[in-house]
């Protein structure tokens, strides 16, 4: 056998023990405490599985994107180094624009609302 063969067959070995002491080694004794939906040792009033508001995850999409956005732009200031750096320009002017123009047809749908 050669040594990839042997990599492979060592890593598969080896991540398979591991999942299967996981599996029994935990001792599971579900009580009251543990399965009650609060741990600040008050107890529940009602139901702890209230529904989220969709406007709170569009929220939180945005966010996410834009700190994409501005974590894909940090590069931008050596990009004058490459070989063409207006092609760089155009391709980060169309990525801009693109979220830009998201952003203006939310705010026009109401979608940026918090309370209506």
């Amino acid at each position: 056998m050669n040594l990839i063969m042997t990599i492979i067959l060592l890593t598969t070995t080896l991540c398979a023990l591991l999942m299967m002491i996981s599996f029994w080694l935990p001792l599971m004794s579900p009580d009251y405490e543990k399965l009650s939906p609060y741990e600040c040792g008050f107890d529940p009033l009602g139901s702890a599985r209230l529904p989220f508001s969709l406007r709170f995850f569009l929220i939180a999409i945005l966010f996410l994107l834009f700190d994409l956005e501005i974590a894909l732009l940090l590069p931008l200031p050596w990009s004058d180094q490459l070989s063409s750096p207006t092609n760089t320009f155009l391709w980060t002017s169309a990525v801009l624009t693109l979220l830009t123009l998201g952003l203006i047809y939310e705010w026009l749908q109401g979608g940026l609302e918090w309370a209506e």
